[in-house]
């Protein structure tokens, strides 16, 4: 496993990121397709196995059961000192949550980072991150109630998710004039069907030294298999019709860059999922993709692609296939 630096801070990460959207309590989330501790383990397992140290979770995924087990598993596996936990705040962690029990407020996120170390069960979590920019609250407050996370030893460092680039830029000035901590790491939507992101925010993360650690780098599944064939039928969460992916991805263009990639996985006698994943870690500032799996057979083409290493003509074939896409609407 290599390690780098996560933007331009110090700490250093594997080159990819176990996501743990998919492990928590299927019963209290209603989601037919996470997995529980029990099942959840061969994944933190061969994580750990092959070297990653760098887990991603949230406090809204399951309620916040996706926390439980992502800290009682990573503290079974490693020594805290060498795990890197990183986990997030903004959307509520119970269907009945109450107008503050939600959001960037002070008071919310004070509630929050102490809800999801008791979670965890740690004293602090390596990176917190903002999950999605709110709109309702000022930045002034949101950033300096951040800083004063960091500086109560709650959080080591400081990371955002998606959201338009004027507003992350607008973060980390209100930040940087404050002498508050600035974020260090951007959590964006970016693969191979979506590349948007190029355009402006991850053109400024580059230029100021904020890393990427791009969320679905897969695209939701449908860079892992032809969906014209499978008929979308590839995953459970696809089947239970809890996948973003299903609306947003299908479009004519987007079968374009599927054909490439076939293509090019065919000549390679690769996995599509493996080319794909190999595209985006050869792209510019892209750190550590999150990387999801619910069969174990998705984390091991993950740990696969680490080792492929495509030829500029092939980044060509791959990149030339891009059609400039419309909103997905994802973003608050």
């Amino acid at each position: 496993m290599k390690y780098v630096n996560l933007g331009r801070s110090g700490l250093r990460v594997s080159r990819l990121c176990l996501g743990c959207m998919s492990f928590g309590d299927a019963a209290n989330s209603k989601q037919p397709w996470v997995l529980g501790e029990a099942d959840a383990r061969p994944f933190f397992r061969r994580a750990v196995d092959a070297g990653i140290n760098f887990f991603d979770t949230a406090d809204a995924y399951s309620w916040g059961s996706s926390e439980t087990i992502t800290g009682k598993l990573v503290g079974e596996m490693l020594a805290r000192d060498d795990a890197v936990i990183a986990t997030k705040v903004f959307n509520p962690t119970s269907p009945d949550a109450g107008p503050n029990r939600k959001g960037l407020s002070r008071k919310h996120i004070f509630a929050a980072i102490d809800a999801s170390l008791r979670r965890l069960g740690t004293e602090y979590v390596d990176l917190y991150i903002v999950h999605r920019f709110d709109r309702r609250t000022p930045v002034e407050e949101t950033m300096e109630a951040l800083h004063d996370v960091v500086k109560a030893g709650k959080a080591r460092y400081l990371g955002a998710s998606s959201m338009y680039a004027y507003q992350f830029a607008g973060m980390q000035h209100v930040a940087e004039r404050h002498g508050w901590t600035k974020f260090v790491s951007m959590q964006n939507l970016y693969n191979l069907a979506w590349r948007e992101e190029e355009l402006e925010m991850n053109a400024y993360c580059i230029d100021s030294g904020a890393a990427l650690t791009p969320w679905s780098p897969l695209a939701g599944g449908f860079l892992a298999s032809d969906w014209r064939e499978t008929r979308k039928q590839h995953s459970e969460r696809a089947r239970s019709g809890a996948s973003y992916a299903l609306k947003a991805f299908g479009n004519d263009d987007d079968f374009k860059v599927v054909d490439a990639l076939k293509g090019v996985a065919l000549t390679r006698g690769l996995p599509m999922a493996q080319v794909a994943l190999a595209w985006l870690l050869q792209q510019p500032g892209v750190t550590a993709p999150i990387v999801g799996a619910t069969q174990l057979t998705q984390l091991e083409d993950a740990l696969a692609a680490l080792e492929v290493a495509l030829s500029p003509e092939e980044l060509t074939t791959l990149g030339a296939a891009y059609v400039p896409q419309r909103r997905l609407g994802l973003l608050r």
